[in-house]
């Protein structure tokens, strides 16, 4: 019986590994823009493995998961914190948040897209990898048919996004209509945003 707080390793699906790497490949080139950031992955997962990919690019990184390890090195920290309306962190704290493949796992969405607003600087971006509306029968398809996709994890999709349902998402929580880029990739079946503070 696992207790609140303890870290579980988890068995990781063949297909998500790649599917990682290819969410990563998106972000690194918005990271070479921020050279010395202060980055903030919200969902970082069970083994943190986007900041630990990105750390020789960052000043320092922060991952929160429920899942996430515990580590703590000289440029990465990880905390054990649930996603739900606010981030444990001060107004103004970060140069680029990142969540790769966790905003439609969230249940109060616009609370944590207005908190990623309050706890980045000015300037600051954020970015990340959600699936599209047409990806829901592929992903049901490969977790609960193929068993290469952690069903669990799709079971656990509360949304699937549009370029348009995104942009709205973040006017209404504090960002602004000319900062937002948008593209889809993987054939359409995902999405990959950046927003500027």
């Amino acid at each position: 019986m696992v207790t609140e707080g303890e870290y579980v390793p988890m068995r990781e699906e063949f297909l998500e590994p790649l599917l990682r790497h290819l969410r990563i490949r998106r972000i690194m080139p918005v990271l070479r823009n921020y050279p010395h950031c202060c980055l903030l992955d919200v969902g970082c997962g069970w083994q943190a493995g986007f900041l630990k990919a990105v750390a020789p690019y960052i000043d320092c990184g922060v991952g929160i998961d429920m899942k996430a390890p515990e580590i703590s090195t000289d440029k990465i920290t990880t905390r054990r914190v649930k996603l739900d309306d606010r981030l444990p962190f001060d107004d103004a704290s970060f140069d680029v948040v990142t969540m790769l493949a966790v905003l439609e796992h969230v249940q109060a969405v616009d609370a944590i897209v207005n908190e990623i607003h309050r706890v980045l600087r000015p300037g600051g971006v954020f970015c990340g990898t959600v699936p599209s509306v047409w990806a829901k029968p592929v992903l049901e398809f490969l977790s609960f048919k193929c068993g290469i996709v952690n069903p669990d994890e799709i079971r656990d999709h509360k949304r699937y996004f549009t370029r348009d349902s995104l942009q709205k998402l973040f006017v209404r929580n504090g960002f602004g209509v000319n900062g937002f880029s948008h593209h889809y990739f993987q054939l359409g079946m995902n999405n990959f945003f950046c927003v500027l503070a």
